[in-house]
């Protein structure tokens, strides 16, 4: 595993052209970008960015979308054009924690629950990609909303090209501020990528999976003090033993090898950030 090298700073000496900023926009953790930001700001950037502007997505990813980028394949450059990245996991909040790194979680579950609270305009246009009909009749009742503007995909949409762009004309000629990608990841990343592609979008897209289904009341969430313990994952694997098995008792602990590479070669870069300077002082 390959980190980037920060040359912004080495040892306290600045680098000629280097960023002006005192941190780095992302902190690179296992294998994903993370934006330096907190659930509040990552809400205000979300609800003050101009919806007139070309279309942008949110990705958040947890345990199950890192393990899934260490094994390659289509994620990891769907997850490049992201506008933001934030983290959905406070199992990887507390991995982080204990290496010394600061990731901020900001659940896409909070996420889509403070935008329908604080910020959507019951009578504004909101598009909703996936979901089925009672998940939708579920939120509409609850917000109120006069104009969700719902496209239901069919099965297999990740091997499904022309579906993955009928999601896509969808967003195109349903303008609205918020567009809701909840069909799994990555169908929803890659219906976000290609929206961007069209270049006719806007809006911003948001790819949070079975966010609506604890909304409208479909799933129950974790109670809040699951949540706190970091325990989620384990409510949601007594809730849907059949479907969750694979992704946390197999799939998901091979985070804490890919936790171990990393901090291997994290130690190595520091080793040659410290050979570097060294050499520039001498």
């Amino acid at each position: 595993m390959t980190l980037p090298l920060d040359t912004s700073t080495l040892q306290g000496r600045p680098v000629r052209g280097a960023d002006r900023r005192v941190r780095p926009r992302h902190i690179w953790f296992l294998n994903s970008a993370f934006d330096r930001i907190g659930f509040d700001v990552a809400l205000e950037r979300i609800v003050k960015r101009d919806p007139e502007r070309p279309f942008a997505f949110v990705v958040t990813p947890n345990v199950d979308h890192l393990v899934r980028l260490s094994r390659g394949g289509e994620l990891a450059p769907l997850y490049a054009q992201a506008w933001l990245t934030v983290c959905d996991s406070r199992v990887l909040e507390l991995i982080a924690a204990f290496s010394g790194e600061e990731v901020a979680v900001t659940p896409g579950s909070d996420l889509t629950a403070a935008l329908f609270e604080h910020a959507i305009d019951p009578a504004e246009p909101v598009v909703v990609i996936g979901g089925d009909e009672d998940v939708i009749a579920g939120v509409t009742a609850r917000f109120g909303l006069k104009d969700v503007r719902w496209h239901q995909p069919p099965m297999g949409l990740r091997t499904n090209p022309q579906a993955v762009a009928d999601c896509a004309a969808f967003v195109a000629a349903n303008p609205a501020r918020f567009v809701f990608l909840c069909v799994g990841s990555p169908q929803q990343e890659m219906i976000a990528a290609a929206c961007i592609e069209r270049g006719d979008c806007t809006g911003v897209g948001l790819c949070v999976g079975a966010s609506l289904d604890f909304l409208s009341g479909k799933t129950q969430r974790a109670p809040q003090w699951m949540q706190r313990a970091r325990l989620e994952w384990l409510h949601r694997l007594l809730e849907e033993p059949k479907r969750m098995w694979r992704r946390y008792l197999v799939d998901g602990p091979q985070v804490l090898l890919i936790w171990w590479e990393w901090r291997r070669a994290r130690a190595r870069l520091r080793a040659f950030e410290k050979s570097f300077a060294a050499r520039l002082g001498a």
